[in-house]
């Protein structure tokens, strides 16, 4: 991390990181207190709390960093999304995926009840994962022999949930890069799959198991498509934290769950069709730069991540003014003021890059398997989510 860039992301950092963790004990006593009681009376009370950390991220995209967000959708979609649970799924182009997500449920009033499938490791990341815990989301470890089990449980643990939720699902498993990219047209091409050229093979059993353990109780899913217009970078943690803006295009439709096929084949067809669907929508935005300005919704910035920024700041400035002076009043202090630094410094670059697509988990490829005499990849399709 540049310098001059350090001298600005270092103080965010640190005001995230005294946040976040006075966000997560406060998590942790409801959950001490409350849960045992009233799970509803625990959930509404962590929904208030978690949305305090979450906003700081939403301030991070819409304010600091100026990333604009252009939706296209039927205008009677915006009339049901934080109304109702829904089940998200997305291409995952962007390193900052899963932040849209929380942008788009902020402006829909449902943050503090987002919801996704995360990898395990997400939840021992410091604050950021700790804060996901006690928020329910779902970690697997990408076996589905060990997640199957977890994944049905956790879903029908969200049965009672006492405020309407988002659940995201990144179907493709893995975030898009052109060599994962390159290796899903081998895999099509070699199975008679068709080839995709902006997303990746969808992997079904996740999606078919939410669907399953869903259905009864969730009536909508949000098949969301995102783009980075031409000319355009494309956001990540860094260049957010370096407060350089963007511009991405996000195209909603919404689907009845009660609309999808009742065997679990068809369902996992129907994730394959939405998706050869979205890769067709994906060659026409590269082509006309937009998913039909008919279709836009214009959504204005809210005020409340910034509220809540400046309202973290003013609670914590002159605490930590105080305990800088005292730090700095002894080489004891100015050394522990020094590890801190380092600290935050480390945790930062933790989160950046955890977030960056070429550090993310490829898709694994598992022996052979014969057909016509051809031996043929096995992707993890076959096996896995």
């Amino acid at each position: 991390m540049e310098l001059p860039s350090a001298v600005v992301v270092l103080p965010m950092g640190a005001l995230f990181l005294l946040s976040g963790l006075i966000v997560n004990c406060i998590q942790a006593l409801c959950y001490i207190i409350l849960r045992p009681f009233s799970k509803n009376l625990y959930r509404m009370a962590n929904r208030v709390v978690a949305e305090l950390l979450w906003l700081e991220l939403v301030w991070l995209f819409d304010w600091w960093a100026g990333v604009k967000i252009r939706i296209y959708a039927d205008p009677g979609i915006l009339q049901h999304m934080g109304k109702e649970h829904a089940l998200v799924i997305s291409n995952h182009r962007s390193d900052v995926d899963w932040l849209v997500g929380w942008v788009l449920a902020q402006r829909s009033g449902c943050l503090g009840s987002a919801l996704a499938v995360m990898k395990k490791s997400s939840k021992f990341l410091p604050v950021m994962g700790w804060s996901m815990w006690f928020s329910e989301y779902v970690f697997l470890e990408r076996n589905w022999a060990k997640d199957e089990t977890t994944l049905k449980s956790g879903l029908k643990k969200l049965r009672d949930f006492p405020r309407p939720f988002w659940l995201a699902l990144f179907v493709e498993g893995t975030r898009f890069t052109n060599a994962k990219l390159l290796a899903a047209q081998e895999y099509a091409e070699s199975v008679g799959l068709p080839v995709p050229r902006n997303v990746l093979i969808p992997r079904t059993k996740g999606f078919v198991s939410a669907v399953s353990n869903l259905r009864s109780f969730v009536p909508a899913i949000y098949d969301v498509t995102v783009a980075v217009p031409k000319d355009e970078p494309s956001p990540t943690m860094l260049r957010l934290l370096k407060s350089q803006p963007s511009v991405l295009h996000v195209h909603i439709k919404r689907h009845h769950m009660s609309d999808l096929p009742d065997t679990d084949d068809g369902v996992a067809q129907w994730c394959k069709d939405t998706f050869v669907s979205k890769d067709g929508l994906l060659d026409k935005h590269q082509s006309d730069n937009t998913f039909g300005e008919h279709l836009y919704q214009p959504i204005q910035r809210p005020l409340k991540p910034l509220l809540v920024i400046l309202g973290w700041s003013s609670l914590l400035s002159v605490p930590a003014y105080k305990l800088l002076r005292h730090l700095l009043s002894s080489w004891q202090g100015s050394l522990c003021l020094t590890v801190g630094f380092i600290l935050t410094t480390l945790v930062m670059n933790i989160f950046i890059r955890f977030s960056q697509s070429e550090h993310s988990t490829p898709a694994k490829v598992a022996p052979a398997k014969e057909s016509n005499g051809r031996v043929l990849p096995i992707g993890k399709e076959d096996k896995d989510l």
